[in-house]
Order: C-alpha cells, then structure tokens, then sequence
C-alpha cells in the first residue's frame, strides 16, 4: 500500500513551461480529463495555477493510490479524486471530455495501444474539445536529438513495443478522428506540446421535397 507520495524530478522540471502553454490553450472553464496522470504531481499543480478548471487525474489501477496522496494534499476544491482508466477500456468512466491533456505517455505505450487510445477518444470527445499531448516526437522518421535517440533505445530495451512515436503518424490518428493540428509547441529537454481542436460536426439537414 503506497504510503509516501510517489515524486518525479521531470514532473517537477517541465510544469511550468507546460503551464505557460496550457493558460493559452484552456482559456475557458472545462473540465480536464488526464490521460495518465502518473504521480499526480502534474494534476495539483494545474490544477492550483488554474482555478477556472476542474482537473480530472485518471491512471491504471497501480498509480492511483499515489495520485490520491498528492490530490488529498492538495485540498484544492476543483481537482477530482483520480479515476482507474486504461486507454484499452472499452468504457470510460465518463460521457464526454470537452478538454484532455496527456503527457509523457505515447512513448510509453504501445503503437496498439496509442491506436486505441485515439479510436477511443472518437467516442468521447465533444465538438470542439481542445487536445494537449506533451512528450517527444521523431520527425520525418529521425530523432530530434542525440538524447532523444538514447531514450528511445532505452525504452525498447524496458518494453520492445514501447518507444517515441513519429508525429506524422499521431497527427495522422487525429486527424482521422476531426483533430486539426493548432500548434506544435517547441519545449525544453527536447520535447513537444501538440494542441489540437476538435473540428464541429457539420449536420446535414434533409429538405421535404
């Protein structure tokens, strides 16, 4: 049973210029849902610095004890109780999500299962719900950096389906799905912040003839 709340130094290096993205992006009250909250250290922190937001952590079933610690600290009245969700969950505990954000998750999962994540997410995401992935990206099939390239051997080594994804191929999952890429934000230690929006639905009214 987690009795110490679980810390990541990354976490930690990278929520204030996540932050600064996240204020031009969630410029309206909504609710949050998290994919992959991890520690929980994310979720406090935005959800402190961003009071017009209700923030929703969700995580596999072995992290959330840890995110409960950091959210029961927190005491902060618009950040909710973590929820168990694995993108593989054929229900979500939701009916919609009107904005999500996601970060240094993609490239820990499978291609499968990043697939599925995005077919999921056809089924929940309102119109015009507004998308945040944070994490590395290759780029036409390269490494941006010599770091990133270690990483990405590393994580292959920990779990062979694993491993940075090629942004051509994840703007090509959301687009299928109405995603329109707004911005692909440049952000420290060589990693990316990807905004997208959820095109309107148009509906095609029949006329009686």
């Amino acid at each position: 049973m987690t009795t110490q709340k679980p810390f990541s130094q990354a976490c930690e290096n990278n929520k204030q210029p996540i932050l600064d993205m996240l204020k031009q992006v969630f410029t309206q009250p909504a609710t949050v849902w998290e994919i992959g909250s991890g520690t929980g250290q994310h979720a406090c922190y935005f959800a402190q610095q961003l009071p017009h937001l209700i923030w929703q952590p969700t995580d596999r079933l072995e992290q959330i004890a840890g995110i409960r610690l950091w959210q029961q600290e927190a005491k902060l009245t618009n950040l909710q109780a973590p929820l168990q969700l694995d993108v593989a969950d054929s229900v979500w505990p939701c009916t919609s999500i009107e904005a999500l954000f996601t970060a240094n998750t993609l490239h820990i999962m499978s291609w499968v299962e990043v697939k599925l994540l995005f077919t999921r997410l056809t089924d929940y995401l309102s119109e015009q719900a507004s998308v945040c992935i944070y994490g590395p990206f290759n780029y036409q099939g390269s490494y941006t950096s010599e770091s990133n390239e270690h990483f990405d051997q590393w994580l292959r080594q920990q779990d062979p389906r694993s491993g940075i994804k090629h942004f051509e191929d994840v703007v090509g999952l959301a687009e299928a799905i109405g995603l329109e890429l707004q911005a692909d934000h440049d952000m420290p230690a060589n990693n990316r912040l990807l905004v997208f929006k959820r095109k309107a639905i148009r509906r095609v009214e029949r006329r009686a003839v």
